[in-house]
């Protein structure tokens, strides 16, 4: 007969290998749920569209991706395919961007809380990274870095700060990037930060960045733009 702590331990296994399994988009359990967006029940993600209605409509969206875009004051335009434009990529776990970038533009510090990105390079040159946890030394806050050129690949891992830079100052670069997220969201650091409504106090932040409260001020008066469509 198994002892009480073989029952623990067997217990703590199974919640490990539980949390695992729910710790990113949940895995479908049919062959598709188009999301319904009409419905006025409240899950974690949407409610199926009965699969009767379902037609190819909802799988499809004219993107026009292969078309730039004008960037912004921080030269990049992010354009998102996520489930709120694709309703059948409800419970599939993925999404679509691409990212135009002006000369000397950048997709500035951001995270995705819920998703992996995967980067291609279209065309151009890009210098990215990303920046890992608060590990103990010697890996805290590590910066791992490379310039990509047309055709490279760069995986950004679910959660972290990372970057793109075009640091070509005449030609403009172009990338599309896949994210294990239905709906990954991003977080812009100095959006964040600097332009949350209400504004965090500038006494947390002057200590947080070790820095006179004039200057948090001064980065608080500015408009942070968002560069995600």
């Amino acid at each position: 007969m198994a002892s009480p702590s073989s029952f623990l331990l067997l217990a703590v296994l199974l919640a490990l290998v539980s949390w695992q399994a729910t710790a990113s988009d949940p895995s479908p359990l049919q062959d598709f749920c188009v999301a319904d967006m009409n419905s006025p029940v409240r899950v974690n993600g949407f409610v199926c569209k009965n699969p009767m209605e379902v037609n190819a409509d909802n799988f499809f969206k004219a993107a026009a991706l292969d078309k730039p875009r004008v960037t912004n004051k921080v030269g990049s335009n992010v354009t998102l395919i996520n489930v709120m434009q694709i309703a059948g990529l409800n419970t599939l776990g993925i999404s679509i961007v691409r990212i135009d970038y002006a000369p000397l533009g950048q997709n500035p510090p951001h995270t995705h809380p819920r998703a992996t990105e995967i980067l291609t390079v279209l065309e151009g040159t890009l210098y990215v990274g990303f920046v890992t946890s608060n590990q103990p030394a010697p890996n805290r806050n590590k910066f791992l870095s490379k310039v990509l050129n047309k055709g490279d690949v760069f995986v950004f891992p679910a959660g972290l700060i990372h970057f793109q830079f075009n640091p070509n100052p005449h030609k403009p670069a172009v990338a599309i990037a896949a994210l294990s997220s239905q709906n990954p969201r991003a977080i812009t650091i100095a959006n964040a930060v600097f332009g949350s409504d209400p504004q965090i106090s500038d006494d947390v932040l002057a200590k947080a960045f070790q820095v006179e409260k004039n200057t948090i001020d001064r980065l608080q008066a500015q408009f942070w733009e968002n560069n995600h469509n």
